[in-house]
Parts: structure tokens; sequence; C-alpha cells
């Protein structure tokens, strides 16, 4: 099948998926179909806009929720690598020594993950995010589920710029290794923290993303405390 029926194929599964559910057809409804269809036990979107902002923009469940925050956190795994690249990235057996995302590897292994498919999210040549497919089992994406996947992408492009258009008014920069950028929260929450403790702001986002994945906790909730007025630990407060 070609690119243009898998699409009409795939869009068919979705129309009638929000039929039967009553709903409208968001990205949320696509995520879900394409879990179904391409036998993923998780799906999650994470956006990047100037190759530095990321928003996690769905998640199917905890699972997916927790692994595209990790990334976040990490720096590293299959989102970076998918968006850097722009170009299809798998690793079927994420278990298996050695791992070339050591810290993402260590939080799929947590949530019960073996095997990850990432793609960017891309209309022309403008690059809004990657889509991130999530097994249990170790196993390999078919052909024919890699090209529905790409279609699915295609769809899920075109949606997320309808939910998201702020997506098209921003500029267009080189991209950089790892997370060079944090939802605006996680920003004021290191400045927060640089103000309290005396750090520099790049050493108070250090101590957020160390804290987050030390604790097993989202990035976003870790700014929230920090915001909230709440110390990280005991010797926070204390200035160096």
């Amino acid at each position: 099948m070609d690119e243009a029926s898998e699409r009409r194929s795939a869009w068919g599964r979705i129309v009638g998926a929000a039929h039967e559910a009553g709903t409208a057809v968001t990205v949320a409804t696509v995520c879900t179909v394409c879990a179904e269809e391409l036998e993923a036990d998780a799906v999650g979107i994470t956006l990047i806009t100037d190759g530095e902002l990321r928003v996690v923009a769905c998640a199917t469940d905890e699972r997916a929720s927790r692994l595209e925050d990790c990334q976040l956190i990490a720096g590293e795994g299959p989102c970076t690598e998918a968006f850097l690249q722009d170009t299809w990235v798998e690793e079927p057996a994420l278990h298996c020594p050695p791992s070339r995302w050591p810290a993402f590897t260590q939080c799929a292994a947590g949530v019960g993950i073996g095997a990850v498919a990432a793609l960017p999210l891309s209309i022309g040549d403008l690059r809004i995010g990657v889509l991130d497919l999530y097994r249990t089992r170790s196993s390999t994406l078919t052909g024919d589920q890699r090209n529905r996947a790409f279609a699915y992408a295609r769809i899920l492009a075109v949606l997320v710029l309808d939910e998201h258009p702020h997506l098209l008014t921003m500029g267009t920069h080189a991209s950089q290794p790892g997370p060079q950028g944090y939802p605006p929260t996680v920003h004021q929450a290191a400045g927060m923290l640089a103000a309290r403790t005396g750090l520099t702001t790049d050493d108070a986002l250090a101590r957020l993303r160390a804290h987050a994945y030390s604790n097993d906790l989202p990035l976003l909730e870790t700014a929230d405390h920090v915001i909230s007025g709440r110390s990280l630990d005991p010797e926070e407060d204390a200035t160096p």
C-alpha cells in the first residue's frame, strides 16, 4: 500500500473510532487508535519547538507519561535521537546491554517497557515533535507496521498544529543535542531555586533534574514543588 493509501486507511479507522466513542477526532483519539493498530502498549508525543521547548502533548497512560518525562530529565532517549536525526529510531530489545540510553532504559525497565520506536512529527521542513511507540515485549515492528506508523505520524502532525497553533509562529533554529530548553514552569523554578541557594541558574536546573531523577518524580512536579515554596532537601536553603 502506498503512502497516500495508508493515510486514507488510517483516517478511516480514526473516524470510525471517534464515531463509535461519540467524540471528536483529537490527538488523543489518534494516539489510542495508533496504539491499537500497531500493537503498541503505550504511546507518547513530545513537542519540540526551536529545537528547545519540550512539552508532552499526549500520553496514552502513566507509563508513556513517565517515559516522556524521563527523556526530558535525562536528555537522552529515542525522542531526542529521532528529532535530531530526523529519522526513524527503533530499539527492539532495550534491556540487552550495552544500552544506548542508560537512564532511559532504567526508567523503561521500571515501568515494564522492553522495546521502543520513535519517529519525527513533521510537515514539510517543519519538525514539531516526536511520536514514541512503546511495547512491553522485546520486538521489532514489521515493514507494514512501520509504514502505518508514518501514516499516523503525518496525521498527528496536522492535528498537533491544530491543537497547538502557536507552533506555526515560532522561529526555526538549529537543533542541538539534549534538552536545551524546558517548559516555562521549569525555568521559573530554576530561577527561584538559584535565588534561594546562591547557585547559578544552570546549576539550579541541574539540581532540579537530579532531584526528579533520583526520586523518580516528573520534572514538572518537581518544578511545581519549588514554585510552591518548598525545599527539595534540607540543605537547599543553605547558601553554598
